[in-house]
């Protein structure tokens, strides 16, 4: 079979499987339906989400019946990233209907909102005191999804040898077993479980039902929308605040993780890099940022628990917040940009550069110079711990690592500059992009509903960029274009 011919074969198998992501994301656009339950006054806007679902079951019966003859059609890496990228882009835009349907926001601003709740960014444009409860609630289910991974969320009606390349498309590099659906499975109860505990505590502290399942969705996505314009600070509680924490540091860790340590497998866990990592960076940035907030800013006990959480919040990308940062001194500000864009644990719910990323460059660097001082002669083979299990880096790994950073950083500082040639001040710029790019979603002020267009679009493409991060999208584009010039 000629190459031209295989593409389209495969091709056809994409049509079809992003036809069955799409006919989810419809079901799942019917979902905040039932909060009209206990908000009757908002079926004014049942038409809004039924159209969007409607749009959506169309397309995804289209492209399933389109590609019903390559449904068989294996998927490798290269392959899942295409189905990611164009059903991720599908779902945001789809997602965005009902904000625009119903009025309550411009395409663009929908879109925006959309593409942050998918992202599991948090940034807003929505006046959230003002917004009906139907779509707070999507806002939330949006973060829930996007944080467990589309392609996780509806895997299971993918067979487990053609569902690989999906799986890793979507970021989840390590399997918690053998079998893909049943890792997916296993993803999806390790997080849903959490989110239910997380539910009933904030239910124990006094939030009203709505709100805590709202907020237990957001938080454990690292997602961060909230039903309240001062988010966790409006409840004013030591309580909230801890399950808050716990949740964020819950959705940024690694799945694998999880898993190893609900089998009980508690020496793995310790030594566990990014658990480590997670650790020391806490303990480097939350002295430091309580150096800055404590008197006359705050008195000394809860400048503790400020600093704690918004740290966590930062590093988690949850970007859920107790305090303004208005006041904050430089050094503060600079602490929580930093822990943004190094982000949480790979394969959880976290954005950022990733934990395990910084944990690698910092161990080749110490490995680098031991090699030099050891013999010639001797054989070093250098590894970390994943799970249960020694796993040797190579040095490809590495410079694979390094050129990731490199591309990360380079799109950091171009974001920065976009916000600057738009005459926004420099420590303001720096931070909202990081949040937008960590998909964190704390805000110095900045991101509303009046944005220009080239600053909004910038944070749009910040969010996209930093959730399915740069390879997949990379490979997919070169994939695509590859394949539409192919002549042979």
């Amino acid at each position: 079979m000629r190459y031209a011919e295989y593409a389209k074969y495969k091709y056809v198998g994409i049509l079809h499987h992003t036809g069955t992501l799409l006919l989810g994301v419809g079901l799942y656009l019917l979902l905040p339906l039932v909060v009209l339950l206990s908000h009757p006054q908002d079926s004014v806007y049942i038409m809004s989400f039924l159209y969007s679902s409607l749009i959506s079951i169309a397309a995804g019966t289209s492209f399933r019946l389109i590609g019903r003859g390559a449904r068989e059609a294996s998927l490798d890496l290269a392959e899942g990233g295409v189905i990611v990228f164009i059903t991720w882009t599908a779902a945001m835009a789809l997602s965005a209907l009902p904000f625009h349907l119903s009025g309550l926001l411009s395409f663009r601003n929908s879109l925006f909102e959309s593409v942050s709740g998918w992202t599991t960014t948090g940034l807003s444009v929505v006046d959230v005191s003002r917004t009906p409860a139907i779509f707070l609630m999507w806002r939330s289910l949006m973060q829930f999804a996007g944080g467990a991974g589309l392609a996780i969320v509806m895997l299971s009606a993918i067979l487990g040898p053609h569902g690989r390349g999906l799986y890793q498309a979507e970021g989840r590099t390590e399997q918690l077993l053998p079998n893909v659906k049943r890792s997916a499975k296993t993803v999806m109860m390790i997080y849903s479980g959490y989110t239910a505990a997380g539910a009933v505590l904030y239910m124990t502290a006094g939030m009203t039902p709505f709100d805590s399942i709202n907020h237990a969705l957001s938080a454990l996505s690292t997602g961060g929308f909230s039903t309240r314009v001062a988010s966790i600070g409006y409840y004013d509680s030591v309580f909230i605040q801890a399950v808050t924490m716990v949740l964020m540091l819950l959705g940024s860790t690694n799945f694998a993780t999880h898993y190893v340590l609900l089998r009980g497998k508690f020496r793995a866990v310790t030594r566990n890099g990014e658990l480590r990592t997670t650790v020391v960076l806490l303990a480097i940035f939350v002295p430091i940022v309580l150096a800055c907030v404590v008197s006359p800013l705050h008195p000394f006990t809860k400048a503790v628990g400020i600093s704690l959480f918004e740290t966590i919040s930062a590093l988690s990308t949850t970007g859920y917040s107790t305090v303004s940062y208005n006041d904050w001194p430089g050094l503060a500000v600079a602490c929580l940009v930093v822990l943004m864009l190094v982000g949480g644990g790979i394969c959880s719910t976290a954005g950022g550069i990733k934990q395990y990323r910084i944990y690698i460059l910092v161990k080749s660097v110490v490995w680098e110079i031991k090699s030099h001082l050891l013999p010639r002669t001797a054989v070093r083979e250098n590894y970390i711990w994943k799970g249960e299990s020694k796993f040797y880096v190579s040095h490809e790994h590495i410079k694979e690592i390094g050129i990731f950073f490199f591309i990360y950083m380079s799109t950091y500082i171009m974001g920065v500059l976009i916000f600057l040639a738009h005459g926004y001040p420099f420590r303001e710029s720096l931070f909202e992009f990081a949040s937008a790019l960590g998909t964190v979603g704390l805000s110095s002020g900045l991101t509303e509903a009046g944005m220009p267009s080239g600053v909004l679009w910038t944070e749009i493409a910040g969010m996209f960029l930093g959730r399915l991060e740069f390879f997949v999208i990379i490979y997919s584009l070169v994939k695509i274009i590859r394949d539409i010039t192919v002549r042979k």
